[in-house]
């Protein structure tokens, strides 16, 4: 029998064994996964691109939160306490120039006053110090010191130099706590003796309100209100008229204020020497 009737097939490699077990279709994941795929491979990210995936969305822990709460409250509580520093000097923002030369004056002149006053207290010492009879330069001190203090005390009559201000209440407006700053203003601006409608006002006065009026130390005064007070007229009058002072505050109760230098002011309303009750001189 002959060879040549039989198809004689050509020695076959293993890579056309493997190409006949392989199915004629492979899978799109195989080709991907093999490298014949026919689309272009994905594009690479940036580092841009890559930051920006990090950062958003964000991912924020329950520290991160706590921490940013505490500077919220930390940061809303300095800006209350600026708000309420700053309101203290909001009535002077407004004020015009002279006006804020005119305070300033009034404090300097406050300045001088004190100065004055350690001045002439370091003078005393000095005489009694140099003096030939300290015995008697004592007792001339003391008996200034007496008259000063019995003025201070309202137990002494007073005059000198000051202003009148009388406050014109029509409407019923004006309460005690305003007749209050005024004193108060008054005895700032250097005032060494204030007397109202007839009553002494000294170191322990106090004010209420009276139906109509104002109790003074228990003494019940009506409108108008006068002020005689004994200081210095320059120091005084701009004391009372501030932006925002005395003067401005009355009359935003629709009240009139008039206030007048003079030369001469007396003060003449007394109070009675009140012995102390339990403190005694040490030389007693």
């Amino acid at each position: 029998m002959s060879n040549e009737d039989e198809t004689t097939e050509p020695p076959q490699t293993p890579e056309h064994r493997l190409r006949r077990e392989l199915p004629e279709e492979v899978p799109a994941a195989a080709r991907e996964t093999s490298g014949t795929t026919d689309e272009e491979p994905a594009t690479a990210l940036t580092g841009r691109q890559r930051l920006v995936q990090g950062l958003w969305p964000p991912r924020v822990t329950r520290a991160q939160l706590i921490v940013a709460v505490l500077l919220f409250g930390l940061g809303f509580g300095l800006a209350v306490q600026v708000a309420s520093n700053s309101d203290g000097s909001s009535a002077l923002r407004g004020a015009r120039q002279e006006d804020l030369v005119r305070i300033l004056d009034e404090l300097d002149d406050r300045t001088q006053r004190l100065q004055d006053e350690k001045q002439g207290l370091e003078d005393q010492r000095a005489e009694l110090e140099n003096s030939s009879d300290r015995a008697e330069e004592a007792r001339k001190q003391t008996a200034e010191k007496e008259k000063q203090l019995g003025i201070l005390a309202g137990t002494v009559a007073a005059e000198g130099p000051g202003i009148t201000m009388t406050i014109q209440d029509t409407k019923g407006t004006v309460q005690a706590d305003m007749l209050l700053n005024a004193i108060q203003e008054l005895r700032a601006a250097g005032a060494e003796a204030i007397e109202v409608n007839g009553v002494r006002v000294v170191a322990g006065t106090y004010l209420s309100d009276a139906g109509k009026g104002v109790s003074v130390d228990g003494n019940k005064i009506t409108r108008p209100y006068r002020f005689k007070v004994i200081g210095k007229p320059q120091d005084l009058e701009p004391a009372l008229n501030i932006p925002g002072g005395v003067v401005q505050t009355l009359e935003k109760e629709q009240a009139t204020v008039t206030v007048e230098r003079s030369t001469k002011i007396v003060v003449d309303a007394l109070r009675a020497a009140k012995r102390p009750d339990y403190a005694r001189s040490s030389s007693q």
